[in-house]
């Protein structure tokens, strides 16, 4: 598609198709660094890096999840069991924090597991599925915490507490985290024989099958996997506050996936995509960090994060179905 027209004017349109949601971001950027000359400063962009990333964490399982053609609304207790089972390993059992964070990895495969057997096992829907894992789940943390209430667990080994709170040459280990699961994520999705095998299996599993791709087998991997990255999102969570909160991960649950169906608008084909993710978690972060910054009330900042979420979403998706009648 051209951008320049044959008379040497732009053609908004292919613009728009093309950079709509960057140009939205820039603005947006724009806008808040001029309210408040804080926003640009180096603290404040590593504050929003840093606090976006427990939600890049839950939004790469998500990803995963949305590209094999389902949906998990379970991300969240997969957080908190990762969270549950490292905190009770360590103030229970005594356990050290290295034995702590394999049992939080633990915690959060049960749940991917129990999401398989639903899925795979029983033949549900994931949105069932994992709706009804959200349930119980929930229902499991209330129980096992006598109604709800938090965990803590203040004298936790150095060695966990810097999952959080540490850092390498000044950027913080969560930070670091998050990179190193990006690039896993991306080059298992996007550059692997396997990655071209899930997004295959989301387009037309019917298809996949005829070809023999071992779909059951696929969605089972995937399933355990995403739900051990959001257990790494609970590690954070539980390093950082030093106690266990139940239901805390359902905080996340939304966020992430409006970042992943951002990102999947951008992609040309539509699809659920690291990049487009990573693009989408971060304009969240940004919006949220700007409008706090602005001094708005509470009640005033969540309605104007519904509207800037939804209008990103809207101009997301507009920006995929003029690009899809084009034939681009």
């Amino acid at each position: 598609m051209e951008h320049v027209s044959a008379k040497g004017n732009f053609n908004l349109r292919g613009i728009v198709v093309r950079f709509g949601f960057l140009i939205v971001f820039a603005l947006f950027f724009a806008f808040f660094a001029t309210w408040n000359p804080v926003f640009i400063s180096g603290n404040n962009l590593l504050n929003i890096v840093e606090g976006s990333a427990i939600l890049m964490i839950i939004a790469l399982g998500m990803t995963l999840i949305v590209a094999t053609g389902g949906i998990d609304l379970s991300v969240g207790i997969a957080l908190d069991f990762g969270a549950a089972f490292a905190v009770v390993a360590m103030k229970t059992y005594d356990m050290g924090w290295g034995s702590a964070v394999c049992a939080g990895l633990i915690g959060g495969s049960l749940v991917g597991l129990f999401n398989a057997a639903l899925v795979v096992g029983l033949r549900i829907s994931p949105f069932l599925a994992t709706l009804g894992t959200f349930f119980i789940g929930s229902s499991v943390q209330r129980i096992f915490t006598n109604g709800g209430g938090p965990i803590s667990h203040r004298r936790m080994p150095d060695g966990f507490r810097n999952i959080a709170q540490g850092d390498v040459f000044g950027i913080p280990s969560e930070v670091i985290l998050a990179a190193v699961l990006v690039v896993i994520y991306y080059l298992v999705l996007e550059r692997s024989v396997w990655g071209r095998r899930v997004h295959a299996m989301g387009m037309q599993r019917s298809a996949s099958i005829v070809a023999g791709i071992r779909v059951n087998r696929i969605l089972i991997a995937c399933f355990v996997f995403a739900s051990i990255t959001c257990a790494v999102g609970g590690l954070i969570s539980a390093a950082n506050i030093r106690m266990f909160t139940p239901l805390s991960g359902f905080s996340y649950l939304l966020d992430a996936i409006a970042a992943v169906f951002i990102g999947a608008a951008l992609h040309p084909r539509g699809r659920p995509n690291v990049l487009g993710t990573v693009a989408g978690v971060l304009f969240l972060g940004m919006v949220t960090n700007g409008l706090n910054l602005m001094g708005l009330n509470f009640n005033t900042k969540d309605a104007l994060s519904g509207i800037i979420l939804v209008s990103a979403l809207a101009l997301a998706v507009a920006q995929r179905n003029m690009r899809n009648a084009d034939g681009d």
